[in-house]
């Protein structure tokens, strides 16, 4: 009943009925600044009821929860802007699922490292779990992403039916494989190894909320979230155009609010420690972003007859192929210092630089 009654429920809640008045509206500028305001107190909300799931079914299962309910309603957002323009975006999905990794290999993972280690000491991990979602996440990558780069069947980054059939599948297949090592096959490779011991003091709070309630609350705090970045991604376009930016920082921008629960959940993980914790919503992510995406757009894709174009940029497969590089370095010993974090933070820093500025 607390769930119910608490700001955790209200704000999600205003927030998914300010949704539905501002739906398909202009907004001005008071309206512009509440949507930003709902929508960063729906982020902290989801977190919290993700924390209290999370409690109740233990790790891995929290972070899977969190990490498939964001994607899910991500890839949603997608596909409503693909059938809501004229020329289908195609390079919408390419452009947002590079960003999610950038952001989750680099952003979540640099920042989870700095945190653990700030005040000294060695964030530790289970490098086995860690190791496979990176090998998933680069395998994905490199089939969906870089491959038509090169292939010659197409002009442009593009696939054939075919190629597309097979990435859309080798996708999903892929990440059902990673989830069911993940939560039942090998679920000890994603807990926290015997030697990483939480911080002293920072145990952080003892959720004893409702899970169903908090179940549904999630999925109204994150519907709310995308809704109010749906709302708010024409001002932010015309803002991106107004100022003679690429266009791809849009994609940025939408994988930016989408992945803002994961983002402060897995810093608030670290922040107590649980290092591992923010390495299964970080990689988890990225998973589902890639394993989940490329076959919803293909199957849109179809649906409206428009071609995507999934073929990364000579700059993209540079920063890809470093963050792949950087990434086996860290996660191979199963530790980290602060150095480690502070390399992801400026690889993640120069994707966000090339990004405004290409």
């Amino acid at each position: 009943m607390r769930a119910l009654t608490s700001w955790t429920a209200g704000v999600p809640l205003l927030a998914l009925v300010f949704l539905a008045l501002t739906w398909g509206r202009d907004l001005g500028g008071v309206l512009l600044v509440v949507t930003l305001l709902l929508l960063g107190g729906a982020v902290v909300a989801a977190v919290h009821h993700a924390e209290v799931i999370a409690a109740r079914v233990g790790e891995p299962f929290g972070s899977l929860v969190l990490a498939v309910a964001v994607t899910v309603i991500e890839v949603s957002l997608i596909v409503v802007l693909m059938i809501s323009s004229d020329s289908g975006k195609p390079t919408l999905a390419r452009d947002t699922v590079f960003a999610a990794i950038m952001i989750t290999c680099n952003g979540i993972v640099g920042l989870a490292i700095l945190t653990a280690t700030f005040r000294g000491g060695i964030a530790r991990f289970n490098s086995a779990g860690t190791g496979a979602g990176l090998a998933s996440i680069v395998a994905l990558a490199g089939l969906s992403l870089v491959l038509p780069a090169f292939t010659t069947s197409t002009p442009g980054p593009t696939f054939t039916t075919t190629q597309l059939v097979f990435a859309a599948i080798a996708s999903l297949g892929l990440y059902l494989l990673y989830v069911f090592v993940q939560a039942v096959r090998h679920r000890d490779y994603f807990l926290p190894p015997a030697d990483s011991a939480t911080k002293a003091g920072a145990t952080g709070p003892e959720h004893h909320g409702n899970v169903w309630a908090s179940s549904v609350l999630l999925v109204v705090a994150l519907i709310s979230v995308v809704g109010l970045g749906k709302v708010a991604s024409p001002s932010i376009e015309n803002a991106v155009v107004d100022a003679g930016l690429p266009i791809t920082v849009v994609a940025v921008a939408i994988a930016l609010i989408v992945l803002l629960p994961e983002s402060l959940a897995a810093w608030r993980a670290a922040r107590r420690g649980r290092v591992q914790t923010s390495f299964n919503l970080a990689y988890g992510s990225a998973m589902a972003s890639i394993g989940l995406t490329i076959p919803a757009v293909a199957v849109a894709s179809w649906i409206l007859d428009t071609q995507l174009e999934l073929g990364l940029a000579p700059v993209e497969l540079v920063l890809l192929g470093i963050t792949a590089i950087v990434s086996v370095l860290t996660v191979t010993p199963g530790r980290a210092t602060l150095l480690q974090g502070g390399v992801h933070l400026a690889v993640f820093a120069g994707f966000m630089v090339l990004a405004f500025s290409p």
